[in-house]
């Protein structure tokens, strides 16, 4: 059993699925391209909009090659009287999955295609919508993309990827889409699915760049058993043009009029955006067919034995999910919100404990957040299936578990922005483009929305000579942050006054778009560069706790795999500190670490922000073992209690690591942790009042903090302090004493 304990037992309600409003019984994950949401309060949306095809039927002029001069794109006319359809009735939708398309053929585009014996199209009374096939999230490889000609090889056939980023500089390795060598109507692209596949629908974008507007308005759609012999997809007696993209970033989805099962597929260009050029990013909707004796197929497989709920939750469905993880288990979850959205949308957050909505005297407290960009969906759902799968295994008794739990109070946020992934969600997981739904509904960015106390410390630092009115710990917000006018969404207030209210000593927020673990700093010191390693005063922990992460990953420390966009993060093992890769003012996990105790590290679990639901497992268990590792590393350094000769807990005394200029302080009960690698550590505790002291303390390689406590005396001035202000006297100030008495001599010479 890969998180330890004991092996796994049937129990009786194993064969219980998660109850879902309208889900009864459990069936298979949807097979539609995109998830149909319903916003909170009822009403659901209507579901994405895909292109109709265009009809076969353009002039000869657009079948021949396009003169040299640049000229608006034909589209092929309306057809007089359309032919008459014979409708098919709608897929039905697996119990309690939401089902946006209804399948629809003509008797002649299916006609035309048995004509052709190489290629069978797919029968069937109900239409079957295929997920993805996978190149937005790598499962097709490059060597699986092969096209006509490419202008340079950062433009070639593995460039052209649904939502793949090109490079600021779009150089010759990393630029956004595949395009063409030449722009005629000769050119393609094509994908080797390595084995018979149902194909129903294409997608398309445009190039990414900051500088070019090049894309495809409309195109042909070929199959083949061999590459050899190609069979067009027809309507009726002619060919299919399909209407392709209007600007380059928003995906259109075109269906195909029945279902083609071939092997290969190829995108054949019709006509481009005038002025520009041929190229695309596409992702391929295909149903695999059975092949047990396919060698990609079986080194490809993933499957998982956990018994969870492996679906899209929008708002309402994770409310439930968190009732139903609440009712399961009882005695150690308890829901709370931390505040609203924008919309009034509740923050939803779930504790994790032994003894949950008690902080105990010595046990840590852990937090994920996820969807601070509501578009980066992957991170919400492995969380909501963390939450199962820790009530489960707590119930099951996994011993790692059942420490875990016990041990530390683990606290799981979602959905911190839910607002834009109700938004993201409408356009779903393949048509919402790389941005629908990143921000709040007012427009901010959550993840830099945050404080800049980084240039309030280095301003300090550099002023050597003046006096040091910034610490290295603790570093107050600036009241113009507080005030009513300043743009700081609601979100980020809530967030704030969450993590000042509870002591967190380590936290990591799920983020998407990538596979890298990045640490602080996320700003650079420099303020003429973007780009520049800024290490903190606690760096080799991060980079730990950074590679806690990456290394226990399925893929992010796997030399042999793709990088998603431009960056190659392997050189450093999956991780990458954050002002290296980017510099980004006022992050959470800046802000995290000079305001309060937490260290925090964003992680960027997939390449697909919003992957394909029938992705869910594979992604899990991409994830699952890391997320766990990650939490674990909470008991690493030292721990303790600072106490006053009475045994009594002292707020708020500051904690000091020689050789480390970043100091922590603890809690109100007076227990404190400090998060350090194995070694031998001068630490000093000191308050207000009292009288320091200092110990050598022991972090082993084993896992378990050291305990390592401290009694503070009080010193002289605070003992007689206290003595005269029980006694209702005030100790006696010595220069204002002075000054009294020097007024008063003054009087009697006068």
């Amino acid at each position: 059993w890969p998180a330890g304990g004991p092996p796994r037992r049937r129990w009786p309600w194993r064969s219980w699925r998660w109850p879902w409003p309208g889900s009864e019984p459990r069936a298979q994950p949807s097979r539609t391209p995109t998830t149909t949401c319903r916003r909170p309060g009822g009403g659901s949306p209507s579901p994405s909009p895909s292109r109709r095809p265009l009809p076969a039927g353009a002039g000869a002029e657009e079948r021949e090659p396009r003169p040299p001069e640049p000229r608006p794109p034909k589209r092929a006319p309306k057809p007089k009287k359309a032919p008459k359809r014979e409708k098919l009735a709608p897929e039905t939708p697996p119990p309690g999955k939401k089902s946006n398309r209804k399948g629809m053929r003509t008797k002649s585009s299916e006609k035309a295609a048995n004509d052709d014996h190489n290629v069978p199209v797919a029968h069937g009374d109900v239409r079957e919508s295929c997920p993805p096939l996978g190149l937005e999230t790598l499962k097709i490889t490059d060597f699986q993309l092969h096209a006509s000609t490419a202008k340079r090889y950062g433009l070639g056939a593995h460039r052209g990827r649904l939502n793949i980023q090109a490079g600021i500089n779009e150089n010759d390795f990393y630029d956004g889409a595949w395009c063409a060598g030449r722009n005629d109507l000769h050119q393609w692209i094509e994908v080797d699915a390595r084995r018979l596949t149902r194909f129903t629908g294409v997608i398309t974008q445009g190039r990414n760049s900051l500088w070019l507007s090049d894309w495809v308005t409309s195109y042909k759609v070929m199959v083949s058993n061999d590459s050899h012999t190609w069979v067009t997809v027809k309507n009726g007696s002619g060919d299919m043009i399909f209407e392709g993209n209007s600007e380059k970033e928003i995906p259109v989805l075109n269906e195909l009029p029945v279902p083609m099962v071939a092997r290969y597929i190829r995108i054949n260009p019709r006509s481009w955006f005038d002025n520009g050029s041929i190229c695309m990013r596409m992702e391929i909707l295909g149903c695999p067919l059975p092949d047990p004796n396919n060698y990609y197929h079986r080194r490809n497989e993933m499957t998982t034995t956990d018994d969870l709920d492996f679906k899209h939750h929008n708002y309402k469905e994770m409310r439930q999910l968190m009732k139903v993880v609440n009712e399961m288990c009882p005695n150690i979850t308890r829901i709370y919100n931390i505040g609203k959205s924008q919309q009034g949308l509740k923050l939803y957050a779930v504790e994790i404990s032994d003894r949950p909505g008690e902080h105990e005297v010595g046990e840590p407290e852990f937090h994920y957040i996820a969807g601070a960009h509501g578009n980066e969906v992957l991170g919400r759902e492995l969380l909501l299936l963390l939450l199962q799968f820790l009530c489960q295994e707590y119930l099951a008794r996994n011993a790692r578990i059942v420490h875990l739990v016990e041990e530390t109070r683990i606290h799981i946020l979602p959905s911190l922005n839910p607002d834009g992934y109700e938004k993201a969600c409408e356009g779903g997981s393949e048509l919402g483009g790389w941005s629908l739904g990143r921000w709040t509904h007012d427009g901010i960015d959550i993840n830099n929305n945050f404080p800049d106390l980084n240039t309030l410390l280095w301003e300090a630092e550099d002023r050597q000579n003046g006096p040091r009115k910034v610490p290295n710990h603790y570093i107050a917000i600036p009241e113009w942050f507080l005030s009513e006018n300043a743009t700081v969404a609601v979100e980020t207030r809530a967030v704030i006054a969450w993590m000042e209210k509870i002591p967190f000593v380590l936290g990591g927020n799920l983020q998407g778009g990538e596979l890298v673990v990045a640490y602080p700093y996320d700003m650079v010191r420099s303020p003429w560069k973007t780009q520049e390693h800024t290490p903190t005063p606690d760096d080799h922990v991060f980079r730990w706790l950074a590679y806690s992460y990456a290394s226990t990953h399925r893929l992010m420390t796997d030399a042999r795999r793709r990088v998603c966009h431009t960056e190659d993060f392997q050189k450093e093992e999956g991780t990458v500190n954050g002002a290296s890769w980017h510099t980004v003012a006022g992050s959470l996990n800046d802000f995290s670490y000079l305001h309060t105790n937490c260290f925090e590290l964003s992680i960027y679990v997939g390449c697909d922000k919003y992957p394909h639901e029938s992705q869910l497992p594979e992604e899990w268990e991409n994830n699952r073992e890391s997320l766990i590792v990650f939490m674990e590393q909470i008991h690493r350094g030292i721990k303790g209690v600072v106490r006053d000769v009475h045994g009594k807990g002292i707020p708020n005394a500051i904690i000091s690591v020689e050789g480390v200029n970043h100091d922590i302080r603890t809690a109100g009960d007076g227990d404190y942790w400090r998060l350090l690698n194995p070694g031998e550590y001068v630490v000093t505790a000191k308050a207000d009042g009292f009288t320091a002291s200092t110990k050598n303390c022991m972090v082993g390689y084993d896992m378990g903090a050291t305990r390592c406590d401290f009694t503070l005396s009080k010193t002289n001035l605070a003992r007689i302090r206290e003595i005269m202000e029980k006694f209702g006297k005030q100790p006696v100030n010595l220069p204002a004493r002075r000054l009294k008495l020097r007024g008063r001599k003054r009087r009697q010479r006068g």
